[in-house]
């Protein structure tokens, strides 16, 4: 089974201390752009966003430039970043564990392998949700559904080959079914799925547990259980604790463009090293439920290897490849 694991206030002499630097830290970029190879309201976009709040506050970045071209898993705004920012200094891509996925299911010409690996950032643990309205009240009742009728149990998630949809090919085999049975309708982004999940439009959904948070604090959708090896919200089972041999989760990362120098490949490494060692980083990251992965450079470079493999066994365990 696949596991995968501000801004120095001086006023009057004083330091607001969450919001000190490091201090190695200082100014890396005048300007960055961010390219979101998804729509705004997903993780990927969350991602860039939570760099933006922390960097322009810490002084390390005086403005940010976003751009979001949503489809696919980032297969369709992929090839743009490369086109278009190739050699260029002063740009990221946010992209993550969905991408490797999407590649490979999608048979996309170019992937991972044609950008500049970075780092390594967050990860965080699916989760599976029902409308509040809905007849399904625990994870049983979703198992039961899927296995009786997967054709007739649609579920929202990610794009087609990412994490959401591997969680749900893995809940099927668990049942003795197949992933091709399923009934998954895959959107580029997360407000969209999270529209379709309210309006029950759909039967079930999995995401990110950050991205369904609110929805669920808000009491307009439950929460059956998540993937990760412990549990992410005190209410919500894990799939394990449930009797589901099953721990997945969903990282996230910062990729620069092909072509770029050494020196510019270091610059962003340590841009990102610094936002990193942040008190107001790890601040963000509880408030968003995304554990810390950090992981760059070369290391970061390997891991990537070793994940495309992985799911590339678990796409084709699950019969998406």
């Amino acid at each position: 089974m696949l596991r995968r694991n501000i801004l120095t206030a001086a006023a009057a002499g004083l330091t607001l201390p969450w919001l000190a630097l490091p201090a190695r830290a200082q100014q890396r970029f005048a300007s960055l752009h961010v390219f979101v190879p998804a729509g705004p309201g997903g993780g990927w976009d969350g991602l860039g966003r939570a760099i933006e709040q922390v960097a322009r506050q810490a002084g390390l970045v005086s403005n940010f430039q976003f751009e979001n071209v949503g489809g696919a898993g980032g297969t369709v705004g992929l090839p743009r970043f490369i086109q278009q920012r190739r050699g260029r200094e002063g740009s990221i891509m946010i992209g993550g564990a969905v991408m490797v996925g999407s590649v490979l299911a999608n048979k996309s010409p170019v992937g991972l392998k044609d950008v500049t690996p970075i780092a390594r950032m967050t990860t965080e643990p699916g989760i599976i949700v029902v409308p509040a309205s809905s007849d399904i009240k625990d994870l049983k009742g979703f198992l039961e559904a899927l296995k009786s009728n997967p054709g007739g149990t649609s579920v929202a998630g990610g794009s087609a080959g990412g994490i959401d949809h591997i969680l749900l090919g893995l809940l099927l085999k668990s049942q003795g079914r197949s992933a091709k049975d399923a009934s998954y309708v895959a959107f580029a982004g997360g407000g969209p799925a999270q529209a379709a999940i309210l309006g029950a439009q759909v039967k079930a959904g999995i995401s990110g547990v950050s991205e369904f948070a609110e929805q669920i604090k808000a009491g307009r959708m439950r929460a059956l259980a998540t993937s990760g090896e412990a549990r992410s919200l005190p209410d919500v089972p894990t799939l394990k604790e449930s009797g589901i041999d099953i721990a997945l989760g969903n990282w996230r990362g910062v990729f620069g463009p092909p072509g770029i120098k050494p020196e510019t490949r270091a610059e962003l490494l340590r841009f990102v090293t610094d936002l990193h060692a942040l008190p107001a980083w790890k601040e963000m990251m509880e408030r968003q439920g995304w554990e810390d992965a950090f992981l760059g450079g070369d290391a970061f470079t390997e891991y990537l290897k070793r994940d495309e493999a992985a799911t590339a066994e678990v796409l084709r365990e699950v019969g998406l490849i």
